[in-house]
């Protein structure tokens, strides 16, 4: 095995989940001739990795070969990336070097254990060879579908020419790299890109009011996606009027189609422009996601935004928009010392600072306002949230408990009608 992953080339570097090194580093001090205790633990440590990863993923069938297939979908190498952008037309010279390693995976694909297990006493990797999610876990994602089925067609591969057409067509569909697992992303202190792995089964059709902000959120959308003009959005509004979940939703109605986000806290918009580099050269649509946007007078970050939006030499790509939320329609708190540098020419009053504070929000082409609903919206919200979660309550007492818990929990908003309802929920539970 070793010798065969030395041969590797474009697949060749040094992964983090390193299943497959430590593999081979495993068998390495067999061969060296370490005890055998020393040996069956290092297997066992790698075999142990794999379920890890299959839990993490949510993997199934075969996981060496679920492992392998995952190196193939997350390796971002020239091959890879050309095929991300044309498929197998833009390979080019890359075309030859894929093949020969693949033709070196899927003789990985078929690698025998059963020597190795019957030489150790081992039964690891044929506990693994049609593994199962436990019972309990995390509900897998629609990645781990696409990396089994990538895994069961490369198992299934006659010769590397249609490994090739498999690989290249997988790309084509869904890229390369870990946005083919995950859709949305946060910044790491070092500038990493780390998926963010939190609820991707929200729907806008959950959000209950807001027809008409959620219908602008999805037509600016749906032409971003489509390939046509669309502008950055500032959400702004009310707290806990349903700003960021509609934007959390609609990146999960488009992400099939190709659609990722990159969440940024506003200290770290010294990293913008790297990031923009970075998403220009792929093949998705991003959104650039800044949750709870404000700028207190001291704070200067909002310059760096400023730049990357509009005027800056790191011009925000084609494919990249920023969708903001904030609870303030001006987004750089603003003191009279601000116009002490008025200017006066005739009936015209002018302060250059003030204008450049409130130059940002301008930025933003489409403006939606999110506001406190209606005593009556506010009740709507909870009648609708209480037949979702099958809360059987006469509506007159229901409304009467709604306004008593509005009342101690921050006021009238679909936040506080979902939290409500939901300790409503947990009663019933605890009851049954």
């Amino acid at each position: 095995m070793y010798k065969e992953t030395s041969r590797l080339l474009l697949y060749g570097g040094s992964r983090r989940d390193g299943i497959l090194e430590a593999l081979c580093a495993a068998l390495e001090t067999k061969k060296r001739g370490e005890d055998r205790f020393t040996v069956v633990r290092a297997i066992n440590a790698c075999v142990r990795g794999m379920v890890e990863l299959a839990v993490r993923c949510g993997l199934e069938g075969n996981l060496w070969q679920d492992c392998l297939a995952l190196r193939i979908a997350t390796d971002e190498n020239p091959f890879s990336l050309a095929c991300e952008r044309r498929g197998a037309e833009g390979a080019g010279g890359t075309e030859r070097l894929a093949k020969r390693d693949l033709a070196v995976l899927l003789r990985l694909f078929r690698y025998d254990f059963s020597k190795l297990e019957s030489e150790l006493g081992l039964d690891c990797f044929s506990a693994v060879s049609d593994f199962r999610l436990p019972a309990g876990c995390a509900e897998r994602r629609e990645s781990g579908e696409r990396i089994t089925a990538l895994a069961r067609d490369m198992a299934a591969a006659e010769d590397e020419e249609e490994a090739y057409r498999i690989v290249t067509e997988f790309y084509r569909q869904y890229g390369a790299g870990i946005f083919a697992l995950d859709r949305a992303f946060r910044i790491g202190d070092g500038g990493e890109l780390i998926p963010a792995r939190g609820d991707g089964s929200a729907r806008l059709s959950d959000i209950v009011g807001c027809e008409r902000q959620k219908a602008a959120l999805v037509e600016n959308t749906e032409a971003f996606v489509s390939g046509r003009s669309a502008n950055n959005v500032l959400l702004y509004g009310d707290s806990g009027t349903g700003k960021s979940t509609s934007v959390r939703a609609v990146i999960n109605e488009y992400a099939e189609r190709g659609l990722r986000a990159v969440e940024i806290y506003k200290h770290q918009f010294g990293m913008l422009a790297p990031l923009m580099s970075r998403l220009r050269e792929r093949n998705y649509r991003f959104v650039v996601f800044i949750d709870d946007l404000s700028f207190e007078e001291h704070e200067v970050e909002y310059k760096f935004l400023k730049a990357v939006i509009e005027g800056g030499i790191a011009l925000k790509p084609e494919n990249v928009l920023i969708y903001a939320t904030s609870n303030r329609r001006h987004l750089i708190k603003e003191t009279w010392n601000d116009r002490s540098d008025m200017e006066h020419d005739g009936d015209i009053h002018r302060s250059d600072t003030m204008e450049e504070k409130l130059s940002l929000a301008e930025r933003f082409g489409i403006l939606i306002n999110f506001s406190t609903p209606a005593r009556e919206e506010f009740y709507e919200i909870v009648r609708t949230l209480a037949v979702r979660r099958g809360i059987d309550m006469d509506e007159k007492t229901l409304l009467l408990e709604a306004n008593r818990w509005e009342i101690r929990h921050g006021g009238v908003s679909g936040r506080t009608a979902q939290q409500f309802v939901d300790m409503l929920a947990a009663k019933n539970s605890d009851r049954g």
